[in-house]
């Protein structure tokens, strides 16, 4: 902890890279581990999502138990950290491969975080972009016996604003990120497996730049050996040191 503590305190320009590890302290489970969501329900790839009503109907009903039991997700200690960072100017954006728009809601400015994987706390028709509350989708789908509805503008499918499986991921994110890391000294991915590509390659793209690279997370990765520094803990416990009092902790509904 104090090397980690040193180098933070030394970067200039922090890029922090979050996965879904940041956000299990949060009460949301990631995908991959054992009792993941992946393990449960088998993800809709986007083509059958395209193809089928069903998968479709399938897709937004998942979407709303999600919702139902995750709801009440605030920021944690790690987000909270990161905020603070912010705050004090050491993080000019992040980068996370998470939907569950808890950057955001730590008290970082929309337009500074970079969302590769989209957002799942509202709704785009997939052909004229118009935007939808989930909870027009819901009462649109209680009322039409389960059936996920169309857009009322043009008629294409709904969908809440993320990339799906299957689905290629958004020129517009990816080029901010790969511009962020170009421009930092320090990448610290927090929680992330590190297996998702092109994302995955963010580390080695920053090394290659000459930033140092810190990797926060429970199990190793592939990319550990490049690493300045591994850390192996509870992500809130690692940064809860970096948290401030002035931090925001609203609850933010999924």
């Amino acid at each position: 902890m104090p090397q980690f503590r040193q180098i933070i305190d030394e970067a200039r320009a922090i890029l922090p890279f979050t996965g879904a590890g940041i956000s299990t302290e949060c009460g949301i489970p990631d995908f991959r581990s054992p009792g993941g969501m992946w393990t449960k329900n088998r993800p809709i790839p986007f083509d059958e999502f395209l193809a089928s009503q069903e998968a479709r109907n399938e897709s937004w009903r998942r979407r709303f138990a999600m919702g139902d039991e995750f709801g009440n997700a605030k920021p944690g200690r790690g987000h909270r950290a990161l905020a603070s960072l912010y705050r004090a100017g050491k993080v000019p954006a992040v980068v996370t491969q998470n939907i569950d728009n808890l950057h955001q809601a730590s008290g970082i400015a929309p337009e500074h975080v970079v969302e590769l994987h989209g957002n799942t706390t509202y709704a785009l028709c997939m052909d004229c972009q118009q935007r939808y509350e989930l909870s027009w989708v819901r009462s649109r789908m209680e009322a039409g016996n389960g059936c996920a509805p169309d857009c009322t503008a043009c008629g294409g499918y709904i969908t809440t604003a993320t990339i799906s499986f299957g689905q290629a991921m958004p020129d517009t994110a990816m080029r901010q990120a790969e511009a962020l890391l170009l421009s930092c000294d320090l990448f610290l991915a927090i929680g992330s497996s590190l297996v998702v590509w092109p994302a995955a390659g963010f580390p080695l793209m920053a090394k290659r730049n000459g930033a140092r690279l810190i990797i926060v997370n429970r199990e190793p990765t592939d990319f550990d050996d490049i690493a300045d520094l591994v850390v192996r803990g509870d992500i809130g416990t690692v940064f809860e040191p970096f948290v401030d009092d002035g931090s925001s902790t609203d609850v933010h509904r999924l």
